[in-house]
């Protein structure tokens, strides 16, 4: 079993100021998504730089408003009842990609709206910048031991222990003695090997996301199909990597006793990613390159 490396959370501190991993994450997801935007405006007539600052405005607000909410909406609900001010506690961490994919959603949607552009026309433009920003949100995680993976009996060289995960492991060890002998002493803790999956996330969600959509995205498809892939893409991806994730443990298993909350939220994107794709192709409306369809 590999040790976790353990990384103080503060990347950087000058005098009172202390920058942390995981808002440096954001960070850089959102200045690789500004440089990947810029570049795809210059290949395309209908865009221009002013354009890609505001969509990346419009979209940065609706990953931390609609990511905050999502979180609490679809994870702590109980907590929101008792106390609807800690929906406000950011500090206190936590965010859902299926609560900022919606703020995104409808950040796109007025952007549109203020630049007479439709919808799709929008997300299909902006869909290949996404991945990246998936890519350090999840290298966040790692760095943050949050979010850990499942424990596994395999013997692949990359299972490691999570420190953060050390009451979980002792409530496992109490109550399946089969696990036992797959514990390991790390820094005087009993741990548990686990599968990484924030690095499964980071490798699935973000480099081979960003790879797939990158290719398609550079010729001419018709509305809609670039955003299809991307809901397509993510959706298999994330609904895979849950297999290899622990599930929250105020969660667990909600579903034929092995679906996880990120399986039943995800599997609605790939039934409307293949739908949209089809629909896409079906319609043929292109909105730049040699099968330009007129307004």
């Amino acid at each position: 079993m590999m040790q976790y490396p353990a990384i103080d959370p503060v990347a950087l501190s000058v005098g009172p100021l202390s920058i942390h991993w995981y808002g440096l994450m954001y960070l850089l997801a959102f200045a690789s998504a500004f440089m990947l935007a810029n570049y795809r405006a210059k290949q395309r007539p209908d865009w221009n730089a002013e354009m890609v600052s505001d969509v990346l405005f419009y979209g940065a607000m609706g990953v931390i408003l609609g990511g905050r909410v999502g979180y609490v909406l679809f994870y702590q609900w109980d907590n929101f009842l008792a106390n609807p001010l800690w929906l406000f506690k950011v500090w206190e961490g936590g965010m859902s990609f299926h609560g900022g994919f919606i703020g995104v959603m409808l950040g796109m949607v007025l952007f549109a709206r203020k630049y007479q552009k439709t919808a799709f026309q929008t997300l299909d433009f902006i869909a290949p910048c996404v991945p990246q920003g998936l890519l350090f949100g999840r290298i966040g995680n790692f760095i943050g031991g949050e979010l850990w993976g499942r424990v596994s009996h395999s013997q692949v060289p990359w299972l490691m222990g999570f420190p953060r995960a050390v009451d979980e492991d002792q409530q496992l060890l109490l109550t399946q003695p089969d696990l036992v002998p797959l514990a390991h002493q790390v820094g005087g803790l009993t741990l548990l090997p686990r599968h990484p999956s924030q690095l499964y996330e980071a490798l699935l969600e973000g480099l081979v996301l960003f790879g797939v959509l990158w290719w398609f995205s550079s010729s001419p498809r018709p509305r809609m199909a670039v955003s299809a892939l991307f809901l397509l893409g993510y959706g298999l991806a994330r609904f895979t990597v849950e297999f290899f994730r622990q599930p929250d443990a105020d969660q667990g298993f909600i579903l034929l006793g092995w679906m996880t909350k990120g399986q039943i939220l995800t599997l609605p994107m790939i039934v409307i990613g293949l739908w949209m794709m089809w629909y896409a192709y079906r319609r043929g409306i292109y909105d730049w390159g040699p099968r330009l369809t007129p307004r």
